[in-house]
């Protein structure tokens, strides 16, 4: 029997908790506008359904298992978190050149890249490999079968991040006016950057 209660309550407490995905969403939202926040949200969804998809087959457990492929992984991530809070860190920097009400010289990020960088922040990020193997099999039944309840319930995670990061995009995007005034946009990228390679050398100096 599966404990879908127990497992949406964990679930909401791990999806609420900040991370680099939130951060993400945000940064995307400022840029991109509403429709890049939905897309990086929707793309880290579905790098949640691929995790949730390895760990119902059991490739996420051999990966965790074989040190060398998990370190690559770990770095991978390391390196893509990094380099999405150096674009902007980078963003921020050239803001301030700009005229104090404009937006002039600042990147949009089109929603096929907020797509892209949602999937490859999820799939790059080691705590997912040990995430979905470690909590899923909880609640399901030692002797049930495995394969559609792990799936089931990493789907039903993967909906609840989706609707949770979608929040963050609207409420964002509501706020949007104020929130891209250019010294306010500047101040939030600068944060964001910071926080994106906080967590990206976290990332990279963890044991897992």
């Amino acid at each position: 029997m599966t404990d879908v209660a127990g497992f949406v309550a964990l679930a909401i407490v791990v999806i609420v908790t900040p991370g680099p995905d939130t951060a993400l969403t945000i940064r995307n939202t400022l840029v991109g506008g509403r429709p890049a926040g939905i897309a990086t949200a929707v793309g880290v969804a579905l790098g949640q359904a691929t995790w949730s998809l390895a760990t119902s087959v059991g490739v996420s457990a051999l990966l965790v298992a074989a040190e060398p492929a998990f370190a690559a992984l770990k770095l991978a991530g390391a390196a893509y978190l990094i380099y999405l809070g150096a674009q902007s860190l980078w963003s921020a920097y050239r803001g301030r050149s700009a005229h104090p009400t404009v937006d002039a010289g600042l990147p949009r990020v089109r929603t096929a890249t907020a797509l892209r960088q949602g999937v490859l922040s999820n799939l790059t990020n080691p705590k997912m490999a040990v995430f979905f193997p470690s909590l899923l099999p909880q609640f399901v039944a030692a002797d049930a079968p495995a394969f559609l309840p792990l799936l089931g319930l990493g789907i039903v995670f993967c909906l609840m991040t989706l609707s949770w990061l979608t929040g963050y995009a609207f409420a964002v995007a509501r706020a949007g006016d104020v929130l891209r005034r250019s010294g306010i946009r500047r101040a939030i990228e600068a944060v964001t950057g910071v926080v994106l390679v906080a967590f990206g050398i976290r990332v990279a100096v963890s044991s897992r």
